[in-house]
């Protein structure tokens, strides 16, 4: 798979963050990338059909961060073409691809779209097996709204390397920081993976809400009792020291 980083924002925005160079990679990926779409489609379509599995070799090769931004910057500057579906359309809107006109139409995949859809149907079902927490798992408008403070988080695939794509790399337990407010200046959380059990800090914005009680999985509670229990005593042992100060 392809481990050029995806530059997500304009090259405006690249030029003014001094990371033009890094843009530039990540822009002649794209390109590539939709010359490979490109490419798959015109070797496996046959005029009447598309083998299911012929997205395989591009998400292979550049992955679904990619292939996804790719697919959904095409979308959206076809966006007046009644040959993609409207759930495809309502899907491209998810990704929040920058207003870069001049760029943007570089990676615009130029297969017939009746066809192309069918492809797009392809990488969003192979994404749907990955079985990956999302936006339709959390509680509605916990992202901005709610505390996120002894709550169950999900980080976002987008801030996972795709080889680390697993609900257990998703699932994080929040202790406190300032992030844990949603208005607060101050933006990190500190958390626990209910996967490996590591603690660290991500910012806010990482994850993409809180994950919603009939959505967690059962080994996901065990962990919790855990982790529940292991807090308890170093609350009583904490408790102890002061207590042996006064």
């Amino acid at each position: 798979m392809s481990t050029t980083y995806l530059y997500r924002g304009s090259f405006a925005n690249a030029r003014a963050s001094n990371e033009a160079a890094l843009w530039r990679a990540s822009h002649q990926a794209n390109i590539a990338c939709k010359k490979a779409i490109e490419s798959c489609i015109r070797q496996q379509f046959d005029g009447m059909h598309l083998p299911e599995d012929s997205a395989r070799e591009v998400l292979r090769t550049f992955g679904f961060k990619r292939v996804n931004w790719v697919l959904a910057n095409t979308i959206r500057e076809k966006s007046w073409d009644g040959r993609f579906s409207r759930e495809n359309k309502d899907w491209s809107r998810r990704i929040p691809i920058p207003d870069d006109p001049g760029h943007n139409l570089e990676f615009v995949v130029g297969s017939h779209p009746a066809v192309l859809n069918g492809f797009v149907d392809q990488v969003r079902q192979a994404y749907e097996a990955l079985n990956l927490f999302g936006p339709q798992h959390c509680r509605p408008n916990s992202r901005s709204e709610l505390d996120y403070d002894g709550k169950v988080l999900v980080l976002s695939p987008d801030t996972l390397k795709e080889s680390c794509w697993s609900q257990e790399n998703q699932l994080w337990y929040a202790h406190d920081g300032f992030g844990c407010q949603p208005h607060a200046i101050g933006r990190s959380v500190r958390c626990t993976c209910l996967g490996d059990g590591e603690t660290t800090r991500w910012n806010r914005v990482d994850f993409v809400g809180v994950l919603k009680e009939e959505f967690l999985p059962e080994w996901a509670r065990v962990r919790l009792e855990q982790l529940a229990g292991t807090e308890r005593q170093e609350n009583i042992v904490n408790h102890g020291e002061e207590m042996r100060m006064l």
